[in-house]
């Protein structure tokens, strides 16, 4: 049997994308527990989570073992926010006090140390009457009781006190006991989990999970966040079938008209592209000839470049006769710089959503999947991830367009880091191939899901005319070897090539 729903008042977090996890928030008059080891952020969401009520106009209480009012003044104030509005109790220094008094007494100190403790908290909390509570941390609580027996009792005793006071209260938890804190999980209404990991090189990489939360629907999985100055930022986990739009089917020309009879008259909207080959073929030339044959025509276009900076892109593109800056400066085509190191999935794919539903893009040109490769090395999550990716841009009617190197030069063995090709809607591949003395490139098509295309191959130019694409190369054979042999008129070939 399916459970009933959630259908009671919320309290939203004040943490981005955090409220979209928990469908709105968390359901109001219950416990949690917030989990994760020092320097995962606890603090900082419990702040926010705080200050949300605060900025509603709720009463708010923090109670702190573990750190002190200055220290938690300190915190709010590297990020910009005003904790006027926040009460806090600070139980440490009245816990030392309260069990040096009491060294002589027949009770056991923990005992005495507990009860006082908790008399004063639950006075505080009835004098401030506050409708979110944190408390830091119940590791604390969990020494003070000196057994598991009394602490699960304490616990059971807190839930019974908070049931109908209208209080969301959220324990913090640092994990100092390995094995996870069953006692309060199995008490508690939700239980969350910041994890933190070392990368081996580039930016740390944190992520949020959902260990259990009852009566409503989250989003399940890991999902990444930042701390930044302003807070923690989450970024939910992509799900695609939860984004779906109609969208009127058409053609993006590229602009050339070869180029296009190749492609059975250009690219489908709602489709994922995979321009792949060599390095200096004219991958990336090819995706801003796109680019700029479609702001050419009113549409807008998200360029997301791992590898080139924008001075490069720009002078390249001004090399072949294409004014990429003229696009730039009128907001037609936005270019993000990605920097692999710095970047982690989750910040990829909110960036690209935000391309899609903000900016409201027709084309998203990734350039190239062997940075975004980089910065994701758990291959086996890259490939689950760019399908939903994909997914999701399609589902919106976007056009995307990917470049893929592939290592190797010549030959027909080419080796790629992953096969993405089952991923794209089209392939298109160019090649290096020998023939008069020469270096020169082709290009073919050799997938397309959306309709017919050219089975043929072309010859491929990059120069100052920027992309050409000649006649089909008929009278060659083997020039994916990279070392064809000609059958045709040789004086004509050196004509045309005079």
């Amino acid at each position: 049997m399916n459970a009933i729903p959630y259908v009671g008042p919320k309290a939203p977090t004040g943490v981005t994308g955090l409220d979209e996890i928990l469908a709105g928030g968390l359901p109001q008059n219950h416990l949690y527990l917030l989990q994760g080891k020092p320097g995962t952020g606890k603090t900082t969401l419990a702040i926010q989570f705080l200050l949300e009520g605060a900025r509603r106009k709720e009463k708010v209480l923090y109670i702190t073992f573990s750190e002190t009012k200055a220290e938690l003044e300190d915190v709010a104030r590297s990020h910009g926010w005003n904790f006027s509005g926040v009460d806090i109790l600070e139980l440490s220094a009245i816990s030392a006090q309260i069990s040096a008094s009491h060294q002589t007494t027949l009770f056991h100190p923990s005992e005495v140390e507990l009860a006082k403790t908790i008399e004063l908290l639950l006075t505080k909390i009835k004098e401030v009457n506050a409708v979110r509570i944190v408390f830091d941390s119940v590791s604390e609580l969990r020494l003070m009781a000196d057994s598991s027996l009394r602490y699960r009792r304490q616990m059971l005793a807190f839930k019974e006190f908070f049931v109908g006071r209208g209080s969301t209260v959220l324990f913090l938890d640092d994990l100092t006991v390995e094995a996870g804190d069953i006692h309060v999980q199995s008490i508690v209404h939700g239980v969350l989990l910041l994890e933190k990991f070392r990368a081996t090189y580039g930016v740390e990489r944190r992520q949020f999970h959902i260990v259990k939360l009852r009566g409503i629907k989250f989003k399940g999985g890991t999902h990444d966040y930042l701390i930044e100055v302003g807070g923690i930022e989450m970024y939910p986990r992509l799900v695609a079938a939860d984004h779906k739009e109609t969208f009127s089917k058409r053609t993006l020309s590229s602009g050339v008209t070869a180029l296009d009879e190749l492609l059975g008259g250009g690219l489908d909207r709602g489709t994922s592209n995979l321009i792949m080959g060599p390095a200096g073929t004219g991958k990336s030339t090819i995706c801003i000839r796109f680019a700029v044959s479609a702001a050419e025509r009113g549409e807008k276009v998200a360029l997301f470049s791992f590898e080139e900076s924008t001075t490069n892109l720009i002078s390249r593109a001004h090399a072949l006769g294409l004014n990429l800056q003229k696009h730039f400066d009128s907001g037609a085509i936005v270019l993000r710089k990605i920097d692999p190191a710095e970047l982690t999935p989750g910040q990829f794919a909110a960036a690209l959503r935000g391309a899609s539903t903000i900016d409201n893009v027709d084309m998203v040109v990734i350039d190239s999947l062997n940075g975004y490769l980089h910065a994701m090395p758990e291959q086996q999550f890259l490939m689950l991830q760019l399908h939903e990716l994909l997914a999701y841009l399609g589902n919106r009617g976007v056009v995307t367009v990917m470049v893929l190197a592939q290592a190797g030069i010549m030959g027909s063995n080419m080796q790629t880091p992953m096969d993405l090709t089952y991923l794209a809607d089209t392939v298109i591949v160019t090649r290096y191939f020998e023939a008069f003395g020469s270096i020169k490139k082709a290009i073919s098509v050799i997938k397309k899901r959306t309709g017919s295309h050219e089975e043929s191959l072309r010859e491929l130019r990059i120069g100052q005319g920027g992309v050409i694409v000649g006649e089909v190369l008929k009278d060659f054979k083997g020039i994916f070897s990279g070392i064809p042999s000609y059958s045709g008129d040789f004086e004509k070939i050196l004509r045309d090539e005079a």
